[in-house]
């Protein structure tokens, strides 16, 4: 059989969030899609987990060794994929598997079309209850009028035709946030993109995940390097508000850490145990379907 969707899962050390991203997706999998997981060798379980799986043919690839970056993970990813299309799956974040659809089926049925983005939810772990809305279309409508450039988007939400890569190329592996360069290359080089007005993902900030442990320096570094690479004029989010926001909470936690006894304090920011963490995301997962169940959507392109 022919496979049109390929997830992909790069990881590394996040054995909690794996298992509940994978639970959902290995009962959300239709014959014509593949899950493909590259873990960074991670040491704490998940490679035993991977394989258990991938024994009850339950992921259909794997692969565990070390990674240069998450650039260099993730397009391993991209490289491995049969399907048509690709669509990335970050570890701790929660996707609406029928609006991904929506959007498969929809590229599928518009061959011409190399990328579909879409609006996201967002929440942090600590205060799960708070959801906020957001996207990129005004910047998308603006783009597509031709009045700049180029714009960036997330990857969170995208999918993207496999054969696309072929013109816009894997991910820079000299980008700590890769899809803000990815998105301006793509856009700047007239990818065709459409933007489907519901929601397919709902991220969700947690300890230690890429953007909290960057810093506002790297991050204002490697704008100026797209600024000036593809004329992006800016929109006063080169550092988004949410990634300005994860920054500040990794910084915080990392001063909080470093003055802090392991064994003699609560650290109020670990994880919260396995029960507590699948009922946390079992909660975002209604959340997210709820959000794609009230309205009415469409695609723009």
């Amino acid at each position: 059989m022919t496979c049109n969707l390929s997830y992909i899962i790069a990881t590394r050390n996040r054995l909690p969030f794996l298992k509940i991203i994978l639970e959902k997706l290995i009962q959300a999998l239709l014959p014509d899609e593949e899950i493909i997981v590259i873990d960074g060798k991670s040491t704490d379980g998940s490679l035993e987990y991977l394989e258990q799986l991938y024994h009850h043919k339950k992921i259909q690839y794997y692969t565990s060794e070390a990674d240069r970056n998450q650039a260099h993970a993730w397009n391993k990813g991209f490289m491995l994929a049969r399907g048509k299309i690709i669509k990335k799956i970050i570890d701790d974040d929660v996707f609406c598997f029928t609006s991904i659809r929506k959007c498969k089926g929809w590229m599928l049925a518009h061959p011409e079309i190399d990328i579909c983005i879409t609006n996201t939810l967002q929440t942090e772990l600590i205060n799960f209850i708070k959801i906020n809305k957001t996207g990129r279309l005004d910047q998308f409508l603006t783009w597509k009028k031709k009045e700049t450039t180029c714009f960036t988007f997330s990857d969170v939400y995208m999918l993207i035709r496999k054969d696309t890569l072929n013109f816009t190329g894997l991910y820079d592996t000299q980008f700590r946030m890769i899809d803000w360069e990815f998105s301006l290359r793509c856009s700047f080089l007239g990818a065709k993109i459409a933007y489907y007005t519901g929601y397919n993902s709902l991220t969700v900030d947690t300890p230690n995940n890429i953007t909290s442990l960057s810093t506002h320096n790297v991050l204002k570094h490697e704008a100026q390097i797209a600024k000036v690479k593809y004329a992006y004029p800016g929109d006063q989010s080169e550092i988004s508000l949410w990634s300005k926001f994860k920054i500040l909470i990794g910084s915080k936690l990392h001063k909080y850490n470093r003055n802090t006894s392991f064994i003699n304090t609560k650290n109020i920011y670990k994880l919260p145990k396995e029960n507590e963490l699948i009922l946390i995301y079992s909660q975002l997962y209604k959340t997210l379907e709820r959000e794609n169940q009230q309205g009415s959507f469409n695609f723009i392109c």
